[in-house]
């Protein structure tokens, strides 16, 4: 039995309109709270079976608490090292499943160079999304959503890293959705995709300013960037304020918190601005997720951004 859950896709009427159904893909229901565990778990059961004694981790969160679930489902110990931006609620989660949670560096990447140096030759490093294996597991939620939703007009999700893009696309080419534009969705101050595509290159961005740390990677994987050449992906971005809302707005008509990195997602397919968005139908949501937020924090950010505006 794997160790992520079969989510359900539901036609969200708060967040259509008369021209179109907007459906939403509830990744926030995984036991830990994102989509993170479809691909950590299926990578951590590969491992386990190939002998791994120890599982390591470098998240800003959600992916932490993947591998943690994973290995206390498989019965071995985890290392997690996060970056100095997360915050206490996401480590406190980690901790609950009985992983080591070790702080290091200013962004995943420093936190990623630290997790290799201690690193020994019986551990499995769970990479939180730059990893074949983990795009096997995340193409699932496509497989398990064409038969629950109509073949949709277009895709929206939240690019980090490109973990959940490239598993997703993955999963479209197999379903026969090869055809179906992907809009890539990012915060302003974690916009590595967006600037890549712009480039033409991948970039590198000199640091995360976004509230959405769950998206803090400052390079998108080759993979991810690899796909806009094979496949219509369209870059969005939005402000953290906006993400905020939209976060608010998931908890008031769907009942369910997700974080600002999810919110992304939901505020670009709500705004419409996208040209592939304005006219179409069906538009699939990925709502990923994330349990690196609280209601709370919600609250706070848009309090904060209220009063800025």
């Amino acid at each position: 039995m794997a160790i992520h859950h079969l989510t359900p896709t539901v036609d969200s009427d708060a967040f259509s309109s008369s021209d179109q159904r907007i459906w939403l893909k509830l990744e926030a229901l995984q036991p830990c709270g994102s989509f993170k565990l479809r691909g950590v778990g299926h990578a951590s059961e590969v491992h386990a079976a190939r002998g791994a004694k120890r599982l390591l981790s470098s998240s800003g969160g959600n992916a932490g608490m993947a591998v943690a679930y994973a290995g206390r489902r498989l019965g071995l110990p985890v290392v997690v090292v996060v970056p100095e931006t997360t915050r206490e609620w996401p480590k406190t989660l980690i901790r609950r499943q009985g992983a080591e949670v070790i702080v290091h560096g200013k962004s995943w990447m420093e936190a990623n160079e630290h997790l290799m140096s201690l690193r020994q030759t019986a551990d499995a490093f769970i990479h939180p999304f730059d990893d074949p294996l983990l795009w096997d597991g995340h193409a699932t939620m496509i497989e398990e959503a064409a038969t629950q939703c109509p073949k949709p007009d277009a895709v929206v999700l939240s690019v980090g890293g490109g973990g959940l893009m490239s598993g997703v696309l993955q999963g479209m080419h197999a379903a026969g959705w090869s055809d179906v534009p992907l809009v890539a969705a990012e915060t302003v101050g974690a916009e590595s995709l967006n600037a890549s595509i712009a480039a033409g290159e991948l970039v590198t961005l000199d640091a995360i300013t976004s509230i959405a740390t769950s998206l803090g990677a400052r390079r998108v994987s080759e993979q991810a960037f690899a796909w806009t050449k094979r496949h219509e992906v369209v870059g969005a971005t939005v402000t953290d304020a906006q993400a905020v809302r939209a976060c608010l707005d998931v908890a008031k008509e769907h009942r369910l918190i997700v974080e600002p990195a999810c919110g992304a997602a939901v505020a670009v397919a709500r705004q419409r601005t996208v040209p592939v968005l304005q006219k179409a139908r069906n538009v699939l949501v990925i709502l990923c997720g994330g349990a690196c937020a609280t209601y709370e924090d919600l609250q706070a950010w848009a309090a904060e951004s209220a009063g800025k505006s």
